[in-house]
């Protein structure tokens, strides 16, 4: 999968080393580097790249222009163009460029106008996952609606849900979901067209329970055990402890107490119904090597839960939830059941 440091993209001439900067005053180096990229990556020879009006206009904002140059057919042939425009480096379509810039309505006339959704950069990225990396929700909900893949591409190693997670953002995270995006991992498909592998999961860090865990993201830990993300692993498909590292986390409960999070978090889990008895004793002890720290009132909590026997109606949640599974949790709702027990089972409850 690639990203931004892929080894299977050769070494640009010119191109600055450990440190050096990348901004366009940086001489002839940057210049032979924006070069390269044209070379490398452009859809057209360099001579026929040479106009970027419509993704200047897309960096910017300015949706006349871009409704203007739209008009020509020699522009709306190009709307799905990579190229490398004045203010940029990598080779984008004009609807990557104003995705990641936040113009919202840039957005939407492009895609009116044709503008392939799920197009990805030279690193793997859809116009999506970029709004998400730049917080632009608006841009988001346009492009979910427009059909936009939730899970972003195969060919990149982030989504937009760890992404989303990673920096707390549930809002947006929240819009994922509502348009199916998956809050389990699923390390086992490398592209579109592959089947899964199966080959077992041997770390918990690509997963977004983990990463808003790690970052003490309590909203969005909370969104995501609420759509139904395990409570144990947080991914699809088989998992081998025993390959994992000696000192790093074996479930989420683990990393949540190793990363020193709030009781709230192991709260989460033991309703959620995390498998308590993953966590060994000697992982946690004083002093344990790949230990940051341990909340000592999510620790109590754990021990207690752990030494006490489950409530009958937290283990009926649990097991009603997992039967509906996560693509029909929506219809919790919908069951002819009294209130309280749909708001008990959508964890509404106070």
């Amino acid at each position: 999968m690639a990203d931004a440091n892929s080894s299977d993209v050769p070494e640009p001439p010119g191109a600055p080393g450990p440190g050096e900067s990348l901004s366009p005053t940086s001489g002839n180096a940057g210049r032979n580097l924006k070069e390269w990229l044209q070379e490398q990556f452009c859809d057209n020879p360099i001579e026929l790249c040479q106009d970027t009006r419509l993704h200047d206009a897309a960096y910017v904002g300015d949706l006349p222009t871009i409704q203007k140059l739209l008009q020509e057919d020699s522009f709306q042939s190009r709307i799905n163009e990579k190229s490398v425009w004045s203010c940029g480096w990598l080779p984008c379509t004009p609807l990557r460029i104003a995705a990641t810039a936040g113009h919202g309505d840039c957005v939407n006339f492009l895609i009116q106008k044709g503008a392939e959704i799920d197009l990805v950069d030279v690193k793997g990225q859809t116009a999506l996952y970029v709004a998400v990396v730049h917080g632009h929700l608006e841009c988001v909900h346009i492009l979910l609606e427009a059909g936009a893949d939730p899970n972003g591409s195969h060919h990149h190693r982030s989504t937009p849900v760890y992404h989303a997670a990673r920096v707390g953002r549930d809002d947006i995270l929240r819009e994922l979901i509502r348009f199916g995006a998956n809050v389990d991992a699923n390390p086992h498909v490398t592209s579109a067209s592959a089947s899964p592998s199966f080959r077992p999961v041997t770390s918990l860090v690509v997963c977004p329970l983990y990463i808003s865990a790690a970052y003490h993201n309590l909203p969005c830990f909370k969104v995501l055990l609420e759509a139904g993300a395990n409570p144990d692993f947080n991914c699809c498909g088989p998992v081998n402890i025993k390959k994992f590292s000696r000192d790093s986390a074996v479930c989420i409960m683990d990393a949540v107490l190793r990363h020193g999070c709030d009781k709230a978090f192991v709260s989460l889990l033991i309703d959620f119904g995390a498998n308590l008895n993953l966590v060994k004793w000697e992982t946690l002890e004083e002093g344990a090597p790949g230990r940051i720290r341990v909340n000592s009132e999510g620790m109590q909590m754990f021990k207690e839960a752990r030494s006490c026997p489950r409530r009958l109606m937290a283990m009926c949640r649990v097991a009603v939830r997992r039967h509906l599974g996560k693509c029909r949790l929506h219809l919790i709702s919908a069951l002819p059941v009294p209130d309280p027990i749909k708001r008990f089972l959508l964890h509404e409850q106070q």
